[in-house]
């Protein structure tokens, strides 16, 4: 075997283990701590071959990468789109490894550090604002459990917490392949570990801010089995026998808020004010809060709804949902547009269904209405995405100020303050189903400048990407290669 050969195995090789540990920053349960550092890996690869090399080498990575979430993918969209999504997906990060290798190479100076971390905020920022999904797959929501470091999206959202986690690596590949001969290199260095330094000493800062205000006890009920269009009436009947008895028990144990999970049932309009007045007398009997979710089916373009009951079993609100999650798309439904938010013991608490909280402009909205906590019924599919939704919902809170209270089915009931921490958590089951009950202070709102500025942020990076761009399509310097 020559030379070349034997080249062509160890690319072969280096590419298909770069792949590998690519899958466990994009999976659904991503190793956080390996998400700072494995892209890396395809960054040094790209820098330290030819231009065509480096371009076969990072696409077989990220196909090996990405195709880890093809289960999950095939359960909720059509496989011609599943294989459509992984294509995409793979592409993309081609083009972000190629066109920061292109300025890192040809320039060689401090500044092409920042080229990769921009361009991935630029085009998360343009999937969150453009895609129906947004941005469900950002590499941010990985770190849904590293407290300290989430902080930094009350500052800058989304964008400055993925800014972050692209920065150490391209730092990282960045030295290991030129060191000191990087033109100024220590400004790109000593400014990653600044930054890094300054969001987890800021992180630390904020979570030890004291919680004030009153302690208010919530309930949460589960039950994994679905209601049709067509269950029998003693089916639909044992499911709602266990609802009630749940709620029955948490209300006896103190809860003063209970909310079930995301549709329940699939009812005909002609049954929703039965299903109304069904949970009407539950709140009134057990004097709580009571918010349930359904969806009603006419026939042409179903709705998802939550209604709140008040203690005195009155509608106090009826949110339809925003964001339809892709089976729902495909079924065509209809989408809301309004904002619900309730008054509850002098303390605004927001409506929100499931993937609605899932994009950032719609939390941000409720934390321009001042809301305190909100209460989000959900349904995740297959348990495979329970704690990925459930943390990006948290980042939700983390920005904007608010504590948030999910039941979802097939996933995790959980509750979060404003802060992100998990206060109580537990996953659903099938027949009789999970409860769980949480102590939470309510109190104000906390103030967050992502609530004043929004994703200010990531349009700067969109803008700056823009720039890098047009300097990578100029004449290639005397160090390309």
């Amino acid at each position: 075997m020559n030379s070349r050969h034997k080249l062509f195995l160890y690319q072969i090789a280096v590419a298909v283990a770069s792949g590998f540990l690519l899958r466990f920053v994009v999976d659904l349960h991503p190793i956080w701590w390996l998400v700072w550092v494995a892209p890396a890996l395809l960054l040094l690869n790209a820098i330290r071959f030819s231009a065509r090399e480096a371009r076969w080498m990072t696409i077989l990575a990220a196909a090996i990468g990405t195709s880890v979430n093809f289960h999950y993918l095939s359960l909720v969209m059509p496989l011609p789109v599943v294989i459509a999504v992984i294509a995409v997906q793979t592409l993309l990060w081609g083009f972000l490894i190629m066109a920061a290798r292109r300025l890192v190479v040809r320039y060689q100076a401090w500044w092409t550090v920042f080229v990769y971390p921009v361009l991935c905020v630029a085009l998360d920022t343009l999937a969150a604002a453009l895609l129906p999904d947004g941005n469900f797959g950002s590499l941010a929501y990985s770190q849904g459990d590293v407290l300290p470091i989430l902080q930094v999206t009350s500052l800058l959202g989304v964008a400055g917490l993925l800014f972050l986690i692209t920065l150490v690596p391209s730092a990282l590949a960045v030295a290991i392949a030129y060191g000191r001969t990087v033109r100024h290199g220590w400004i790109a260095y000593a400014t990653t570990a600044l930054l890094l330094g300054s969001a987890i000493f800021y992180g630390h800062i904020r979570l030890q801010s004291p919680v004030t205000g009153t302690e208010t006890t919530f309930g949460m009920v589960s039950i994994d089995d679905a209601i049709g269009l067509r269950a029998s009436a003693s089916y639909v009947s044992n499911i709602l026998a266990e609802y009630d008895k749940s709620v029955t028990a948490l209300a006896a144990q103190g809860a003063h808020v209970i909310v079930l999970p995301g549709e329940i049932a699939f009812i005909p309009p002609a049954n929703a004010l039965d299903w109304q007045q069904h949970f009407s007398a539950l709140a009134l009997e057990n004097h709580v809060w009571l918010e349930v979710s359904v969806g009603i089916y006419d026939g042409k373009n179903p709705t998802n709804w939550a209604w709140l009951f008040t203690p005195e079993g009155a509608l106090a609100a009826s949110y339809q949902k925003h964001h339809m999650a892709p089976p729902e798309r495909h079924e065509r439904y209809s989408s809301g547009t309004d904002y619900s938010v309730v008054t509850i013991d002098g303390h605004a608490y927001g409506l929100a269904i499931c993937k609605d909280m899932h994009f950032a402009s719609f939390g941000r909205a409720y934390g321009e209405r001042h809301a305190a906590v909100m209460l989000v019924p959900a349904w995740d599919f297959d348990y495979l995405d329970g704690w990925f939704a459930s943390r990006i919902t948290t980042m939700r809170g983390i920005e904007n100020g608010y504590s948030i209270v999910r039941a979802s089915r097939e996933g995790l009931l959980t509750v979060s303050d404003a802060y992100g921490r998990i206060l109580a958590e537990r996953k659903s089951s099938e027949m009789p189903g999970s409860s769980l009950l949480a102590r939470v202070v309510v109190g104000d709102p906390v103030p967050t400048l992502y609530t004043r500025i929004g994703n200010l942020f990531g349009w700067i990076c969109v803008a700056s990407a823009v720039v890098f761009l047009s300097i990578g399509r100029g004449r290639a310097g005397a160090k390309n290669r």
